[in-house]
C-alpha cells in the first residue's frame, strides 16, 4: 500500500525500477540468487492479468520466486538487516493471517491491558512491513506510508527503503513482519531473534489473496478465479511459490526460536494458542491478560479498526483501492474464516488444488 499520487494514471505511470540490470536482463543478489527480468510470452501473459505491474517482474533463482523488479533494489537491504535478541519477526506467504498475528505479538508484548498509547497508531508505525518498500513507485512527490517515519528518520529519503530504515529506528522491544522466506532475509535471523510463522490450508490462501489482488490496484488482477488458481499453481504469484515457502519454514520448525502455527488452528481455539504463543514469547500474561489479547484481535474488533490501523485517506482512495470491490465483498479484513474455500472452489478446482497439494507439499506438512 502507498501514497505516491492523487490518481490511479500516475501511480501506474511511476511504478519503474532504479535496478540496472546486465545486458543478459539478470543481476546477481547478495542472497546467492540470480534475478532474471520476465520477458516474451510468460511477461505478456502476466502483465495482462496483472496490470499494475508496469515496473516489470523478475524471477529469482534458484527457487523461481516471483517479485516485482524493484525487489532487487532491496534485496541486500532486507537480506542484511540486522535483528536483535529482542525482535520477534511475523512471517507468513501472504493471506496467511500476518496482520491478524501481527496485532497479537504486538499486543502481547506491549499492550496486554489494553491501555498502551500507541494501539490506535497505524499499523505500518508499530509494526514495519520490512519488504513493502519494493512495491512503493519511485517519484520525487513520494509521501510517506508511516506517519512515525520523518519522527524517527529525519533527513531520511523514502526512497531508499522506508520500512527498512523505520524498522532500524525503532526501539526495543520490535515487533516485525515479512513476507519474504528465510532464503531471501538474513541467515542467522533465529540466532539473533525469535520467528512466529503461520501456514494455512492453501485453499482458503489462495482465495484470500485473490481478493488482495482484486482490492489493491497496486497489485490489481483482473482475471477469472480460475485463472487465478492456474497462476497459484504455477507460482506465477508475487512471493511465490508457496509451498517452498512453507517448505523453508517445515525445515526449520523444531529450532527453538521459531514457532510455527497454523491458522485454522489460531481460529478453532485461540485462547489455547495464545498460551502456547505466550511460553515463546516470554511474555508470562495472565488468563485475564490473554482474554483481552482474544477479544481486542479478533476479526470482529479488527475489521471496526479498520481505517485507524491501514489510513482512512488510503482506504478510501479509489486510486489505491477498488471501492467496488470493497464494498461488494469486504476491505482488508474480509472474512476470517477458516474453510471458506469449501463454498468458493468448483470440483474442478478443488482437485487441481489437491493435485498441486499432493505433488508440492510432500514433505510432512498437514494442512488443517
Amino acid at each position: 500500500m502507498v501514497r505516491p499520487g492523487s490518481d490511479k494514471q500516475n501511480v501506474s505511470q511511476r511504478h519503474t525500477s532504479s535496478i540496472e540490470m546486465t545486458e543478459t536482463k539478470t543481476t546477481s543478489l547478495v542472497s546467492g540468487h540470480t534475478a532474471s527480468l520476465l520477458e516474451g510470452e510468460e511477461w505478456a501473459a502476466l502483465i495482462k492479468d496483472f496490470p499494475s505491474y508496469h515496473g516489470g517482474l523478475v524471477r529469482l533463482f534458484p527457487g523461481r520466486w516471483l517479485y516485482p523488479q524493484r525487489f532487487c533494489d532491496f534485496s541486500e537491504k532486507l537480506f542484511n538487516f540486522q535483528f536483535r535478541e529482542e525482535d520477534v519477526l511475523v512471517m507468513t506467504y501472504p493471506k496467511c493471517g500476518t496482520t491478524w498475528t501481527q496485532e497479537i505479538v504486538w499486543t502481547m508484548r506491549n499492550n496486554p491491558g489494553l491501555d498502551h498509547p500507541e494501539a490506535d497508531a497505524e499499523a505500518f508505525d508499530r509494526v514495519p512491513f520490512l519488504d513493502m518498500d519494493m512495491f512503493t513507485p519511485l517519484s520525487e512527490e513520494m509521501v510517506s506510508i508511516s506517519k512515525a517515519f520523518k519522527r524517527l528518520c529525519p533527513g531520511a529519503d523514502p526512497r531508499d527503503g522506508e520500512m527498512v530504515q523505520l524498522a532500524q529506528a525503532l526501539a526495543d522491544p520490535r515487533t516485525l513482519k515479512t513476507h519474504l522466506p528465510f532464503s531471501l532475509i538474513s541467515a542467522n535471523v533465529l540466532d539473533n531473534a525469535k520467528v512466529v510463522y503461520v501456514a494455512r490450508n492453501p485453499k482458503d490462501t489462495m482465495l484470500s489473496y485473490l481478493h488482495h489482488h482484486r482490492l489493491f490496484r497496486e497489485q490489481e488482477f483482473v482475471g477469472s478465479l480460475e485463472k487465478f488458481v492456474d497462476h497459484f499453481v504455477n507460482d506465477n504469484l508475487v512471493y511465490g511459490p508457496y509451498w517452498l515457502h512453507l517448505k523453508e519454514a517445515w525445515e526449520r520448525r523444531d529450532h527453538p526460536n521459531l514457532h510455527f502455527v497454523f491458522y485454522e488452528d489460531l481460529k478453532a481455539d485461540i485462547m489455547s494458542e495464545l498460551k502456547r504463543l505466550d511460553a515463546f514469547l516470554g511474555t508470562g500474561l495472565s488468563h485475564d491478560q490473554l482474554a483481552n489479547v482474544a477479544k481486542y484481535t479478533s476479526f470482529g474488533e479488527m475489521k471496526a479498526r479498520e481505517e485507524k490501523t491501514l489510513d482512512k485517506e488510503f482506504m478510501n482512495n479509489e486510486a489505491f483501492v477498488n471501492q467496488e470491490v470493497r464494498n461488494k465483498d469486504g476491505g482488508f479484513f474480509r472474512q476470517g474464516k477458516a474453510g471458506d474455500w469449501k463454498n468458493k472452489l468448483s470440483t474442478e478446482l478443488v482437485e487441481k488444488m489437491e493435485k498441486w497439494i499432493s505433488q508440492k507439499c510432500d514433505f510432512g506438512i498437514n494442512f488443517k
